[in-house]
Order: structure tokens, then sequence, then C-alpha cells
């Protein structure tokens, strides 16, 4: 599965001053980064981590939405 496929939602925390990045259809994939680039490299390692965990686990992997 190609982790682009999923959905990212990248918001900036003014707090901590990193962008924020959540996996709507993985339950729990969160990273972030100081950078959006960073963000983006660490949600990508986040999902093929995700994955690999559910592989692991024999979890159902949720397929990424499709934009209709």
């Amino acid at each position: 599965m190609n982790p682009f496929h999923y959905s990212m939602n990248i918001q900036w925390d003014e707090d901590d001053q990193i962008f924020v990045v959540s996996v709507p259809e993985l339950p729990g994939c969160m990273t972030h980064g100081r950078t959006y680039e960073e963000a983006l490299q660490n949600a990508k390692e986040a999902i093929e981590g995700w994955i690999e965990v559910a592989k692991n686990e024999g979890w159902t992997i949720p397929a990424p939405k499709v934009a209709a």
C-alpha cells in the first residue's frame, strides 16, 4: 500500500511550533514535524509503521479513502 494514498490532516500547533499530522483512516496514527516537509515525511513513516504493526498483529488494514 502506498502511504501517500491515505488522507492526512496537517495542522499548525502554535504552542509547540510544530506541524501535527493525523491519519483519519488509521486509528491512533499521528506524528509531527518542525517543518511541513518533515511532518509529511514523518507521516509517511508513521503510516508504514502502522501498517506493519497491523499486519504483524493480524488487524484489518483500512483502505485509503478515495475522493469522489
